[in-house]
């Protein structure tokens, strides 16, 4: 179910409120751009800044707008594990296809706090769920030992892993089943080197804007055209890079706005990029053949 481009969701906004219409847009767009499946309400999505209302229409408009046809895999994680089971148990109940499960931030569970969290969940809702291992946001990550124990969940299937590190990668990859378990890469630049190691695919924040050129990279990644992944790998770094300018979803919403298919806003404490940060991502656009170069007579 979940293997190749998975896009990470933005959210929409306009005047302050969720854009429910762009949102839906953005699925249509995503769907027939040929993407493998969709990511909403995960860090791409801003979740932090939504309120639980929003939260949950989120994934109810992007379940019935995809409409059975790509896997809607629904951010529900929280620090608090009764918030994530009530969000994962909504999820459910409105048809989407699995959960993406946070690392729990801000309070810093020890390894054995995670393992009981996610059970807890895993337990309580039958969901697929996604773990997300991502400590640069959360101040805890996983160690592969953990992953491992909760693979053996029948309800844990997957791991967005978003370390930055082959290494963890590797290591999860040796300790569990490949038939039964899937890593994907929460990092585009990684999409090639951790599908070396076994990795299924990406959950992407670049195929907000390119859908079809990410999954081209994933598709020959998992083909194993390795000459065709490099050649489309080194294509797109610099793009990948470029999401990086600043904290995302900074950059993605502001290449979106510049592009003409979001308006850019954002929610506080996130804020618009700075103005050489703009001009720097919008130049790479142009390089890359994303927007077009002014002609200057």
């Amino acid at each position: 179910m979940f293997k190749g481009a998975l896009t990470a969701l933005v959210t929409p906004f306009k005047d302050g409120r969720v854009d429910y219409d762009r949102l839906t847009k953005n699925v249509a767009y995503q769907i027939a751009e040929g993407i493998d499946g969709l990511v909403p309400v995960g860090t791409t999505g801003e979740s932090p800044t939504l309120s639980h209302d929003e939260h949950d229409r989120v994934i109810e408009v992007v379940v019935k707008a995809a409409d059975g046809r790509v896997p809607v895999i629904a951010g529900t994680g929280s620090n608090a594990t009764d918030e994530a089971l009530r969000l994962t148990q909504h999820a459910k109940e409105v048809g989407a296809d699995a959960s993406l499960q946070v690392n729990p931030y801000y309070n810093k569970p020890t390894q054995e706090g995670l393992y009981r969290h996610f059970m807890a969940i895993a337990d309580a809702v039958d969901l697929p769920m996604v773990l997300y291992n991502i400590p640069g946001r959360c101040g805890v990550g996983m160690i592969p030992n953990t992953v491992a124990r909760l693979a053996s969940h029948p309800n844990i299937v997957a791991v967005k892993e978003a370390t930055g590190s082959l290494d963890m990668a590797s290591e999860i990859a040796a300790l569990c089943d490949p038939d039964k378990f899937t890593i994907l890469s929460g990092d585009d630049s990684l999409t090639l080197p951790l599908a070396s190691v076994g990795a299924k695919g990406v959950v992407s924040v670049l195929s907000n804007l390119m859908p079809a050129r990410v999954k081209a990279l994933a598709d020959a990644a998992l083909s194993g055209d390795t000459a065709l992944a490099r050649k489309l790998h080194l294509q797109l770094f610099p793009l990948f890079k470029s999401m990086s300018i600043e904290t995302n979803p900074i950059p993605i919403k502001t290449a979106m706005q510049l592009a003409g298919t979001d308006t850019g806003e954002l929610r506080l404490p996130m804020c618009a990029m700075g103005d050489a940060n703009r001009a720097k991502l919008e130049n790479i656009l142009k390089e890359q053949g994303v927007l077009q170069p002014v002609v200057r007579s």
